[in-house]
């Protein structure tokens, strides 16, 4: 597998990923020049309490990247259009229905979300306040993820990444404007992410029609009347949904355990979890490029191709993951403490920040191994070793919590090994399985 194909995929998916992450960087930067603890610990439940509830339909994307990387790999490119609009429209529609039903059920989740998060008083109030505002781009968030999971899956990867930098321009300078310049506050950051969605919305519409979206589906004119495929991605996200769904009870226990210590370590955590999120975002080109990569070789058939592409994505993802941890070890203390003006916070961010710095070479195995398993349609066994891990996560954080938020660190590592772990111990069995050669 030669590199310059790998990194033909990846660098854009890695530019795209740091675009996302300047979300939540840019939110917490321009929050912390308030000095406020309680305004930073309100953001940071409020904002996780979004990511966690959007992740879990993040099987929009990864599955619609898959389900169009085999399609392309069986030959589909000779009329990409017509064999290829299909996929999208499924997912966009079931990504319709599941933002419909979100929009209703709002005044019970939220209530319910922040009740288990352990938001109290002033975090309650704050936390909701941005949530109110924030929840109206759930329809426009959900949607991307079909848009870019279909983007993707045909190596549209540029386009998907000026869309996605566009969007973060606007965030950035929109959190600038409403939140330093006219002093909303919560408020400010939470309506530059609502625009900034839809705006994003836009990009990726366009990007999609001009890729033949409309024209592919006018073309098929069994859209619904045949609904075989339409059930091959129910049958792959229900399994991927699952598995989403015990990994962001992961990082809502992560949250809550924060919580439980106090607004002060609950903002120093969200600073270092949003420099791991960096760095896995970053990390993550890697999964884009196998999942890719593996799919067009599961859609093949071709074995070998298949291991290459998983062995080379492995192995640039590892060097990667060192370089970044050597980042964090040598100055990780210093850029969470430039997050936030309140000296306690920075105070408990400089204590974490060394257990934080190992994140990246020890997680980059279990998101590579994520995008060969959602290239190949391996959704159950990512379910199960999901189970696992998580699993031994709350064995963990039980043992541990002596430890306080130091033992809360560890098991995230432990985390972090059991995904990749159970994975490349059931990766030699399914190929052999289901692929030849």
């Amino acid at each position: 597998m030669k590199a310059r194909t790998i990194w033909a995929l990846a660098l854009p998916a890695m530019l795209t990923n740091v675009a996302t992450a300047l979300f939540g960087l840019a939110d917490l930067w321009v929050i912390g020049r308030l000095g406020d603890a309680a305004a930073q610990g309100g953001v940071e439940l409020g904002a996780r309490f979004m990511t966690s509830l959007l992740v879990v339909f993040n099987f929009l994307r990864t599955g619609t990247t898959a389900l169009s990387a085999q399609q392309a790999g069986r030959g589909g490119a000779g009329g990409q259009a017509a064999t290829l609009a299909p996929i999208l429209a499924h997912a966009a529609l079931l990504a319709a229905a599941i933002a419909a039903l979100l929009l209703a059920a709002y005044p019970l989740i939220v209530p319910l979300g922040l009740g288990w998060l352990g938001a109290k008083g002033d975090l309650s109030l704050l936390a909701g306040a941005y949530i109110a505002r924030r929840y109206g781009a759930v329809p426009a968030a959900l949607i991307n993820g079909a848009l870019t999971g279909w983007l993707v899956g045909q190596r549209q990867v540029r386009g998907v990444l000026a869309a996605e930098v566009g969007a973060n321009l606007v965030h950035i300078a929109l959190d600038l404007t409403l939140v330093l310049g006219l002093h909303w506050g919560v408020g400010g950051v939470a309506s530059a992410s609502l625009i900034s969605e839809w705006l994003k919305f836009a990009f990726l519409l366009m990007l999609a029609l001009r890729q033949g979206a409309w024209q592919g589906l006018r073309q098929h004119h069994a859209l619904l009347s045949d609904l075989t495929p339409f059930r091959r991605l129910l049958a792959l996200n229900r399994d991927l949904f699952l598995r989403t769904l015990l990994l962001t009870g992961v990082m809502l226990e992560f949250t809550r355990t924060g919580a439980k210590a106090g607004a002060v370590t609950l903002a120093a955590n969200g600073i270092l979890f949003q420099m791991f999120m960096l760095s896995a975002l970053i990390l993550d080109g890697f999964e884009t490029a196998a999942q890719v990569l593996c799919g067009e070789a599961a859609g093949q058939g071709d074995a070998p191709a298949f291991r290459a592409a998983a062995r080379a994505n492995l192995r640039w993802g590892l060097g990667l993951g060192l370089v970044i941890t050597l980042v964090y070890a040598v100055a990780g203390a210093q850029i969470a403490a430039s997050f936030t003006l309140n000296h306690a916070v920075q105070a408990e961010a400089i204590r974490i920040a060394p257990w934080a710095a190992a994140l990246p070479v020890l997680g980059v195995a279990s998101y590579v191994m994520d995008g060969v398993f959602v290239g190949a349609g391996w959704a159950r066994a990512m379910l199960g070793t999901m189970a696992a891990a998580f699993a031994a996560f709350n064995a963990a954080l039980w043992l541990a919590a002596p430890l306080g938020n130091i033992g809360l660190w560890l098991s995230f590592y432990l985390l972090l090994v059991a995904r990749a772990g159970g994975q490349l111990l059931c990766l030699p069995g399914l190929v052999r399985r289901h692929l030849s050669g």
